[in-house]
């Protein structure tokens, strides 16, 4: 059984295991950047469905973004209003970005409106993420059944009801950068404008 501490949690995030935690909408399943393969076989994920990157401040995801593009400015001004909280943000990414998600040009970044994913989130630095629930099926939201249906995934037991349902259950928004302004992608908790 691997329910864990914070402290194990991050330790073993930051040694390229897979790890789950809540976050406001649904517990996600993360894992370090540079370890994405691993989500996708464990979810039997098809490699066309991207990940997102999640982190604890917008600093975190500019090694993996478009640092270079003329909409920067107005990138972080969409990111303050937005962060922390249930918006998925796309946008051109780095070299590095593009290399986190096979055949992308695009990164979703996230800052999850939620203490204890962001107290892991400090400590572990960005991590690439999804819901926890194997592709197709519907996001598991209590920590006791992910730790059941992934028992090789480090999932959080401490601190937290591992018996109830967590975060909203509704899934970010997701609005793109394109280059005639912003596109949402998937109508979710947020109402973007």
């Amino acid at each position: 059984m691997a329910l864990v501490s914070v402290a194990a949690l991050v330790a073993s995030a930051r040694s390229g295991k897979l790890v789950s935690f809540p976050t406001d909408t649904v517990p996600a399943l993360a894992v370090r950047p540079d370890r994405s393969v691993d989500i996708f076989t464990l979810k039997q994920r098809s490699p066309d469905k991207p990940l997102i990157l999640m982190a604890a401040n917008w600093q975190e995801f500019l090694p993996f973004l478009d640092t270079d593009h003329p909409a920067l400015e107005t990138w972080q001004g969409i990111a303050q209003k937005y962060f922390a909280g249930a918006v998925t943000l796309v946008f051109p990414a780095s070299d590095r970005g593009c290399n986190l998600n096979q055949g992308f040009k695009t990164l979703g970044v996230r800052i999850p409106d939620s203490k204890i994913a962001i107290a892991i989130l400090q400590q572990t630095g960005a991590m690439l993420t999804t819901s926890a629930n194997k592709s197709n099926q519907p996001p598991l939201r209590k920590m006791i059944e992910i730790n059941q249906a992934f028992p090789s995934v480090m999932t959080l037991g401490d601190g937290i009801s591992i018996t109830e349902q967590l975060g909203s259950g509704l899934p970010s928004t997701v609005v793109e950068w394109t280059n005639t302004g912003w596109l949402v992608r998937r109508q979710g908790a947020v109402c973007f404008e």
